[in-house]
């Protein structure tokens, strides 16, 4: 894999860890980008009432919307030779600072059945839609950035062929390895930044993805 598409992946998982973990904590428990998480949240709600679970039944039309007008919008930008990996960066951008403009009107959030409370929900996980319909589509050869499960099953299955003597996995393992870290701190670092600065936290994948959108041609 080229060095470019690797630090592309990295970016994107530490993008990924981070607005989903902030997003769950700002949002009453809502997924953004691992939305078959959302699945586990609506089995708890049905036991358990007090949790809400209307965010968690509109979020899933709301990233099939949006991962289709991704869809939609990667084909036209493609035929027109329009950069579509970078115009994609620059609406995820777009749809991020939405969200941050949005939860700063709907402040402060009593609960998450809130009108301006679920729009903001929405908006996010547009964004992430919009990350894993671009990573599909663009990125498809890159690890997943999202959801760190087949990474990391992947992962093991490189490490244990490793052990057996087959040295094209280590190089598979290098691949692997560093979108999960970068996950992994993309989590910690975004339970922290919505703590000390609650949704403006989101201004730091915003940086990252204006940089990205900058630096790629395509």
């Amino acid at each position: 894999m080229e060095r470019g598409n690797i630090k592309q992946g990295i970016s994107l998982a530490f993008l990924g860890g981070y607005v989903d973990t902030l997003g769950f904590i700002a949002l009453f428990g809502l997924f953004t980008a691992h939305v078959t998480g959302n699945f586990v949240l609506i089995g708890r709600a049905l036991v358990e009432p007090a949790h809400e679970l209307i965010p968690k039944l509109l979020v899933f039309p709301v990233f099939i919307l949006f991962v289709a007008i991704s869809r939609m919008l990667i084909l036209h930008w493609e035929r027109s030779n329009s950069p579509a990996l970078r115009n994609s960066y620059l609406l995820q951008l777009f749809l991020l600072l939405a969200t941050i403009v949005c939860a700063y009107i709907a402040s402060p959030m009593a609960n998450a059945h809130q009108p301006l409370s679920l729009l903001t929900g929405m908006i996010c996980a547009g964004a992430m839609a919009t990350q894993n319909a671009y990573g599909k589509l663009l990125l498809g050869k890159s690890a997943a950035t999202t959801v760190m499960t087949g990474n990391v099953t992947q992962l093991v299955i490189e490490l244990t062929d490793s052990l057996r003597g087959d040295p094209a996995a280590i190089g598979r393992c290098k691949v692997l390895v560093w979108p999960v870290v970068a996950f992994a701190a993309g989590c910690i670092l975004g339970a922290y930044a919505y703590i000390g600065f609650g949704f403006a936290g989101l201004l730091v994948p915003c940086v990252v993805l204006a940089f990205m959108a900058v630096a790629t041609k395509d």
